[in-house]
C-alpha cells in the first residue's frame, strides 16, 4: 500500500518579481513574458518519493498588500514557504523580509518550517543587479541562523535553477530525506485531536518538575502528619485541570452531523477548496 501525504507550499513576495512565472515554469515548462496580476492561484501536483505519494498544493499569492486577510489565511495553512524577490529590485527584497515577519508573528513553529528564498531574474544584465548574493546571504544566514532556510538564485525566463528551487524542499524536509521519524515531520498533516493533545502536553509540567513540586509541598506541609495529604490533593487537582485530547470518533460524529444538517437545509458549502 502506498502512503499518501498532502502538503501546502505557499509562495510569497512582491508584485512583478516572477512568483507565477517560477510556478508555471516548474509545473508546465512554460513562460509568458506578459505580466498579469495574480489574486490567488492554486496548483496541485503529485510526486512519488520512494513508497510515498506526496500531493503538493502550490498556492501562488498576490504580491500587492490589498488582500491582508487572504495572506494571513495562506500563512496559517502553509506547511512550507517560498519567498521570491527580484535581484534587480531592492524593494522586493525588503518585502520578503516583511513577509517573513508576518510568518514569525502568526506561526509559533516558524523555525521548523522549510523555507526557500529565491532570487529571480538571473537572466538580466549584470549592471541591472541591485541585490547581490552576499547581501541576501548575510540576511538569510546571519539573521536567521537557526531556521531551515535555503537561498537560491534562478531565472524563470531561461529556466535556470527553477527545479533546484523546489528540490531544496526535499533537503529541508526531515520527512522527505528520511533523517527523522515520520511523525515528527512538520509537513505531516495532523488531526485536530492530535494537535490538541500535543499542545496540552507542552503546557503540562514534566514528570521531574512534578516530583520537585510534590517534594516541596510535602516539606512545607505542617498539617499532614504523614506528609502525603497535600500532595494527594494537589495531584488530583492537576489531573482534573489537565486538558485531555479530543476523541477522534467524537470529531467524526460531529462532522457527519454537521454535513447532514447542511444537506437537510439545502445549503451549499462554499468553503471547499479543490
Amino acid at each position: 500500500m502506498v502512503d499518501q501525504e498532502r502538503i501546502r507550499l505557499v509562495v510569497l513576495g512582491g508584485a512583478g518579481v516572477g512568483k507565477s512565472a517560477i510556478c508555471k515554469q516548474f509545473l508546465f515548462n512554460s513562460f509568458c513574458p506578459k505580466y498579469r496580476t495574480t489574486v490567488e492561484d492554486l496548483y496541485s501536483k503529485e510526486f512519488n518519493v520512494g513508497s510515498t505519494t506526496i500531493k503538493v498544493d502550490i498556492l501562488d499569492t498576490c504580491g500587492d498588500q490589498q488582500f491582508p486577510a487572504m495572506r494571513r489565511l495562506s500563512i496559517a495553512t502553509a506547511h512550507a514557504f517560498l519567498f521570491v524577490y527580484s535581484i534587480a529590485c531592492e524593494q522586493s527584497f525588503e518585502i520578503i523580509k516583511q513577509n517573513f515577519e508576518e510568518v514569525r508573528e502568526q506561526r509559533e513553529d516558524y523555525q521548523t518550517l522549510p523555507i526557500v528564498i529565491a532570487g529571480n531574474k538571473l537572466d538580466l544584465a549584470p549592471d541591472c543587479r541591485h541585490i547581490t548574493v552576499e547581501d541576501a546571504s548575510e540576511w538569510v544566514y546571519c539573521e536567521l541562523p537557526k531556521m531551515r532556510v535555503k537561498l537560491v538564485e534562478c531565472s524563470a525566463k531561461d529556466n535556470v535553477n527553477v527545479r533546484e528551487v523546489f528540490k531544496c524542499f526535499l533537503g529541508l524536509s526531515r520527512f522527505l530525506n528520511g533523517t527523522e521519524d515520520f511523525s515528527t515531520c512538520p509537513l505531516k498533516r495532523r488531526s485536530s485531536a492530535y494537535v490538541s493533545h500535543t499542545k496540552a502536553s507542552r503546557r503540562a509540567e514534566s514528570p521531574v518538575a512534578l516530583s520537585v513540586t510534590a517534594a516541596t509541598s510535602v516539606a512545607k506541609s505542617p498539617a499532614s502528619p504523614t506528609g502525603r495529604g497535600n500532595h494527594t490533593v494537589d495531584q488530583s487537582k492537576n489531573d482534573q485541570d489537565r486538558p485531555k485530547p479530543r476523541s477522534r470518533s467524537l470529531i467524526r460524529r460531529c462532522s457527519r452531523k454537521t454535513k447532514q444538517q447542511i444537506r437537510d437545509s439545502g445549503a451549499v458549502d462554499d468553503c471547499n477548496v479543490s
